[in-house]
C-alpha cells in the first residue's frame, strides 16, 4: 500500500529519463539492431523530459494531497465519504447519444472553479458524428446481434 504524503508535485520518474541505449548497446557502444530490433522514436531516440511525468500525474497528486489533508484534519471518514460520493455521481449518465456534462462530479472535484481546454475545445455539440439512438443503446447493453 502506498504511503500517504503531503507531496505538492508528483515525484520525478528517473527511470523514464534514462536512455535505454545503454541497455541495448554492443561492445562498441552502439545500439545492437540484430539482437534488440529497431529503436522506437518515442522511447529510445527521444528521451522523455522529466517534466512530462510530473504533468501526467499532476491531478492524481493534487487529489491525493487533498485527501491526505482531509484525513489528517477531519479523520478517516472525510476522504472515504468524498470518494464514495464521487463514485456514486460518476455512475449516473444519460443515454450514450446524449451529451452528459456530469456537472455534479465537476463540483465535487473542484473543476467548476477553473477553465481548462476541455471546456471550450471538446464541445460535443460541435461534433459532426451522428449516431442512431437505438444502435447506441444496443451496443451499450450488449444486445447487438
Amino acid at each position: 500500500m502506498e504511503t500517504q504524503s503531503l507531496r505538492i508535485i508528483p515525484p520525478q520518474d528517473i527511470a523514464s529519463t534514462v536512455k535505454s541505449v545503454a541497455k541495448t548497446a554492443n561492445s562498441f557502444g552502439v545500439h545492437d539492431t540484430f539482437r534488440h530490433g529497431l529503436k522506437s522514436i518515442e522511447g529510445d531516440i527521444l528521451p522523455k523530459h522529466p517534466l512530462e511525468n510530473r504533468l501526467k500525474h499532476w491531478e492524481e497528486t493534487q487529489t491525493n494531497l487533498k485527501l491526505t489533508l482531509h484525513r489528517r484534519i477531519y479523520g478517516i471518514h472525510a476522504p472515504v465519504r468524498q470518494l464514495m460520493e464521487r463514485s456514486i455521481v460518476s455512475r449516473v449518465q444519460r443515454a450514450p447519444i446524449l451529451h452528459s456534462s456530469n456537472l455534479s462530479l465537476d463540483i465535487l472535484m473542484g473543476k467548476d472553479e477553473t477553465i481548462d481546454f476541455e471546456d471550450f475545445l471538446n464541445d460535443p455539440k460541435l461534433s459532426t458524428e451522428m449516431m442512431d439512438m437505438h444502435i447506441s443503446m444496443e451496443h451499450k447493453l450488449g444486445i447487438k446481434f
